[in-house]
C-alpha cells in the first residue's frame, strides 16, 4: 500500500551511508526481512530494506548506502534530505517481500549481510531478540573495510548481552590493528562451519553475492535451498 511519511531524521553514519528515519501517516504492518518502495516517480520506485523492526513504535528507519557515483542510491537520499527541509512528506509503497524471518521455526538462524545489507539482517535480529528467541543466531557481516561496518561496536554490545548470539565482522581490506576476520564473508561462513544442514539462512547485499551463497552453502555445507532466504533470489 502507498504511505505517506514524514522524514524526521537523516543522518550520515559513515562511509557515505546514511540513517532515514521516516514516521508514516499511518501503521504500516510489516514483517521483519521486508522492504519498501521509495517512491521518486510514478514508474520510478527503488526498493531499500527496512532496518526496523515491526516491534518497535511504529517509525520507519532506512540504512542506504550513496557513495557519489551510486547516484540511485544518493538521489533518494537528496530527496529525503529535501523533504525534512522543506517540511514535505515522501511517499513509500510498503510492505514487499518474501524473505522475512520465519518465526515459527525452531532452527538456529544464521543471518548474512554484505555493506547496507545490514539493514535486513538488523530488523530481523533486533526482532528476535525482543520476542526472545532461544536457539543460536549467528551473524556475519562484511565490508570492503572497517568504516562500512558502521554498527560493529553495537553488534559486539549485543553479542556480549546475549548469550545465544554470535557476531562476526569481516573486512576485506584490514588494518594492523584488526581483530575479526579478513578476507570474503561466504568464504568465512564456509571455514566457521562444517555444515549449514541445520539452520535457517538470510542473505542480504549485492545480487551476485546472494546468488554465490546459495549454490556454495547448498554444494558444499549441505544447507537446504528452501530454508535460505533472500529477496535477491526473486530476480536471479
Amino acid at each position: 500500500m502507498s504511505i505517506k511519511c514524514e522524514v524526521t531524521s537523516v543522518e550520515p553514519v559513515a562511509c557515505h551511508t546514511y540513517r532515514i528515519l521516516l514516521k508514516p501517516e499511518q501503521p504500516v504492518p510489516f514483517k521483519a526481512g521486508q522492504y519498501l518502495l521509495a517512491v521518486m516517480g510514478e514508474k520510478d520506485k527503488r526498493p531499500f530494506s527496512i532496518a526496523s523492526s515491526p516491534c518497535r513504535d511504529g517509525e520507519l528507519e532506512l540504512h542506504i548506502g550513496a557513495a557519489e557515483h551510486n547516484a540511485y542510491a544518493m538521489e533518494v537520499v537528496e530527496a529525503m534530505r529535501a523533504a525534512l527541509d522543506n517540511g514535505r512528506t515522501v511517499e513509500v509503497e510498503a510492505p514487499h517481500g518474501e524473505a522475512w524471518v520465519r518465526a515459527d521455526s525452531d532452527k538456529p538462524l544464521l543471518l548474512i549481510a554484505g555493506g547496507t545489507g545490514f539493514s535486513y539482517v538488523r530488523s530481523i535480529l533486533d526482532n528476535c531478540l525482543s520476542r526472545g528467541v532461544s536457539q543460536p543466531i549467528f551473524v556475519y557481516w562484511g565490508g570492503r573495510d572497517v568504516c562500512q561496518l558502521y554498527a560493529n561496536d553495537e553488534l559486539a554490545e549485543l553479542a556480549a548481552k546475549h548469550a545465544n548470539l554470535t557476531y562476526v565482522p569481516v573486512v576485506e581490506n584490514a588494518p594492523a590493528d584488526w581483530q575479526g576476520k579478513v578476507g570474503n564473508v561466504l568464504e568465512a561462513v564456509c571455514d566457521d562451519f562444517v555444515s549449514l544442514s541445520a539452520y535457517d539462512i538470510y542473505i542480504c547485499g549485492r545480487f551476485e553475492m546472494a546468488g554465490a551463497a546459495r549454490e556454495m552453502f547448498s554444494a558444499e555445507k549441505g544447507a537446504e535451498r528452501e530454508r535460505m532466504f533472500a529477496d535477491a533470489f526473486s530476480f536471479i
